[in-house]
């Protein structure tokens, strides 16, 4: 394959599920920015090309996939290899509203593709694009909020549009964006913590901190970690299923927590059973625990380690990078929970050491920042094959504990 960087971003609904993905997309000669389709950078056509040769399935699974379009291939009218309901034409700020370029919208409308307006300012003359289209997005970190209300307005007095809001980096501004009657959501705000001052956690949380706590004990042993788990009915279950999913292919089943431990190894058990414990956060979206569970898959995958132990380690780091948006508390008050190692606090606080040098990767690349990727000696196709393995094994991990 060739060297081919395609990162995601996820776009919520309003109840924060998963609606659709944007691709981000860069090729390895060309690193020098962080979007998809870029006019001087690379084509629609390679984009696309790049697409099947990596498998839309592959990113998106069943969701639908927002799609950068320039000028010169809406107008080359090309048949587009996938089904008309998943990919989302989005067409450049850079687009101007030409009688060549409206039909060739209007042509891949016909054909049953959603066609959403990117980084859009309504201003004279745009109102066709609008009248085309069936998504807006409005990046408002580039409007102040009375901007951002007068667009709405004005696009909601052309045409009842979704709207999609970018770059939305609190829960503040989500919360902002949603009592206007934005439709769609994108931006880093699901990854980052709702701190409220004060704020106690409440009781199922804090026995979900207490499970892991008991569990990353550094003395903890085979038997006390059986223990651990056995006390708790719901972890002893969803682990012996996960066990005895197909995601192992054992020859026989394994019957007990004892059998789980010696068959995969202490560090590895703690891992997932702390995943199980993670994943009992259910007022959260969903697309955190797949975030966690990705990103520890590449720490461990990048770690360059013998040791099953320690590349447990690095998978730690990946996991429990996201626990403060899951907890909704600073991360340095959720490691004063935790019985952690130094290295791995430094880790999560400041990305200190070579497993925070690795997360920081992991981050690079969740975020499109490809002129960082050789950080530490890593070379760029290393980081990019360990996403897409990262994402498989996510989605297969998920199904194996659902």
């Amino acid at each position: 394959m060739r060297d081919i960087f395609i990162g995601r971003q996820p776009i919520f609904d309003r109840q924060l599920r998963v609606y659709a993905y944007e691709l981000l997309y860069r090729h390895a000669r060309d690193m020098d920015r962080a979007v998809i389709a870029d006019v001087e950078a690379a084509s629609s056509e390679v984009v696309i090309n790049s697409l099947v040769e990596v498998g839309l399935d592959r990113l998106v699974g069943a969701h639908k996939a927002f799609c950068n379009f320039t000028r010169g291939f809406l107008l080359q009218g090309a048949s587009l290899p996938f089904a008309t309901s998943q990919l989302v034409v989005e067409v450049l700020e850079t687009v101007s509203p030409e009688p060549v370029v409206l039909e060739a919208i209007r042509r891949l409308a016909r054909g049953g593709h959603i066609i959403a307006l990117d980084d859009f300012v309504l201003s004279e003359g745009l109102a066709p694009l609008v009248e085309l289209a069936d998504i807006v997005k409005i990046d408002i970190l580039a409007l102040s909020r009375a901007q951002i209300a007068s667009q709405v307005h004005r696009l909601r007095k052309i045409k009842a549009v979704k709207l999609l809001a970018e770059k939305v980096e609190s829960y503040d501004d989500y919360i902002y964006c949603r009592r206007l009657g934005f439709d769609y959501f994108q931006g880093f705000f699901f990854s980052r913590p709702q701190v409220v001052a004060g704020r106690k956690l409440p009781p199922s949380r804090m026995a979900m901190l207490r499970l892991m706590t008991e569990l990353q004990r550094p003395d903890i042993d085979l038997e006390t970690l059986q223990q651990i788990i056995e006390t708790d009915v719901h972890l002893s279950v969803k682990l012996l299923r996960q066990i005895n999913s197909s995601y192992y292919s054992l020859v026989s089943e394994v019957r007990s927590i004892r059998q789980a431990i010696v068959y995969l190894g202490l560090q590895h058990i703690r891992n997932w059973a702390c995943i199980v414990a993670i994943g009992s956060v259910d007022e959260k979206p969903r697309e955190l625990m797949t975030m966690s569970l990705v990103r520890a898959k590449m720490c461990e995958l990048l770690s360059d380690q013998d040791s099953n132990d320690r590349r447990g380690v690095f998978f730690t780091v990946g996991l429990f990078s996201l626990l403060d948006s899951l907890l909704d508390v600073p991360m340095a008050e959720v490691l004063q929970h935790l019985p952690l190692a130094a290295e791995v606090r430094a880790a999560l606080q400041q990305r200190d050491g070579v497993l925070g040098q690795t997360l920081r990767l992991v981050e690079d690349y969740e975020q499109g920042r490809w002129d960082r990727l050789e950080r530490g000696g890593r070379k760029e196709r290393q980081v990019a094959e360990s996403y897409l393995v990262a994402l498989d094994w996510s989605r297969t991990a998920l199904e194996s504990l659902s």
